[in-house]
């Protein structure tokens, strides 16, 4: 059972009513409590994790300062090396000022300071604009199509993926996602996502709902990363076995496992989980093993056939016939106090001649939602359209934003056709 575009935001809504009808826990568990972390925005920074520096010095002060201008020089070496694919040997040395220039930031993973010696496990973040000219033309990534991160943590014989805050997911929203050609969608975890999004769902073979889920999601595939914990005993070591899977059918990419000596530890451990599962996609990705599943592809109907047939006694103006007109997806953000907004807004946009359909994309009551609207005919002609209807329309980040105009302003003339 597949939904129309015009029909995806119904469906959506009878699949929250009837896991309300099912019971009031249920409704308590998509509504009740702080369940969504939000992920860091790492798109304007590389990332280069792990670098190890043992500086000594004449004061405490001088040795840390000089083992981060050496994690800053390693660093720069071990990202040229990643992004061309080449040995970290043959990487060209930049001058510590145009490395301060472009350094973003430092990441303390660990460090021991003494009277005259800095020993350090650091994080380097390069900012992405400054970096870039000096990358070489290495630098453009090919990046994967918008994959869907369903993090499953396996403890205690239960399976947790964002039905409460747990440690997994935290390690995956603290993962700087901006230097890896895998373009991840993290859901927050909030809203309907516990319901949506969890163990069961990664388990089911049915396109149809995945389709549904991508849809919403902006996303066109799916990435299971998968942990599963074993503790010695309270507060002893825990063993972490990773599964990196991908697909509706839950290929498996890469396994391997770590160990944390005590509970303190297992933060740390979960993120080099993240780190070597991100790296284990990256591979698949360049070897081509994380494409798109084709099934997961919505197909549009075909538009219905024109009798294109011209009787022997039949004239046909060529030049008043119509050109014809290609469909254009354009994603509006529209500010939604409440419900009834978002519904007055999506009405007003499928009132307008030419759309085809205006599905709600993201929906944040009191904020701003994303409404996708797949347009027949020129975006410029939307422009006008919705003006004349009273919105004010903006240019946002290759989008449209829209506003209610003014009262007093009056809405600019449609030209005649």
């Amino acid at each position: 059972m597949t939904f129309s575009p015009a029909l995806r935001p119904l469906g959506r809504t009878l699949l929250i009513a009837a896991l309300a009808a099912a019971g009031g826990a249920v409704w308590a568990q998509l509504e009740g409590g702080e369940r969504g972390i939000a992920p860091i925005n790492s798109s304007s920074s590389y990332e280069v994790m792990g670098v190890p520096v043992d500086v000594v010095g004449r004061t405490a002060d001088a040795a840390r300062t000089g083992g981060w201008r050496v994690a800053q020089r390693q660093g720069w070496k071990m990202l040229w090396a990643r992004v061309n694919g080449r040995p970290v040997g043959e990487a060209p040395g930049l001058p510590d000022g145009t490395l301060d220039s472009i350094v973003a930031g430092i990441v303390v993973e660990s460090e021991q300071i003494g009277p005259r010696r800095y020993v350090a496990r650091l994080g380097v973040l390069f900012d992405r604009a400054r970096t870039g000219q000096f990358l070489g033309g290495g630098g453009q990534v090919t990046r994967s199509a918008p994959m869907l991160v369903i993090p499953i943590l396996y403890s205690g014989g239960a399976a947790t993926s964002f039905e409460q805050r747990n440690e997994w997911q935290r390690a995956w929203a603290r993962f700087r996602s901006g230097g890896s050609p895998v373009d991840y969608v993290r859901p927050v975890g909030n809203g309907s996502d516990p319901l949506l999004l969890n163990a069961a769902q990664t388990r089911r073979p049915g396109r149809a709902w995945w389709r549904l889920l991508l849809d919403q999601y902006g996303a066109a595939d799916i990435v299971v990363p998968e942990v599963y914990l074993s503790r010695a005993f309270p507060g002893g070591p825990v063993t972490a076995r990773f599964v990196a899977r991908h697909g509706p059918d839950a290929q498996v990419i890469e396994t391997f496992t770590l160990r944390a000596a005590d509970a303190d530890s297992m933060p740390a451990m979960l993120d080099d989980g993240v780190r070597r599962i991100d790296a284990a996609y990256a591979q698949a990705l360049r070897e081509g093993r994380l494409q798109p599943d084709a099934s997961l592809v919505v197909e549009e109907p075909d538009a219905a056939p024109v009798n294109d047939t011209i009787a022997a006694d039949e004239t046909v103006d060529i030049s008043a016939a119509p050109a014809a007109a290609g469909i254009s997806g354009i994603t509006l953000q529209v500010d939604t106090a409440d419900a009834a907004a978002l519904g007055q807004a999506e009405a007003s946009l499928r009132g307008v001649p030419g759309v085809r359909s205006a599905t709600t994309t993201s929906l944040a009551l009191g904020g701003i939602s994303l409404i996708r609207v797949q347009f027949e005919g020129d975006p410029a002609a939307l422009r006008l359209a919705l003006a004349a209807r009273g919105w004010r329309v903006e240019d946002s980040g290759g989008g449209l934003r829209l506003r209610r105009a003014a009262p007093d302003a009056a809405p600019p003339a449609v030209p005649r056709p």
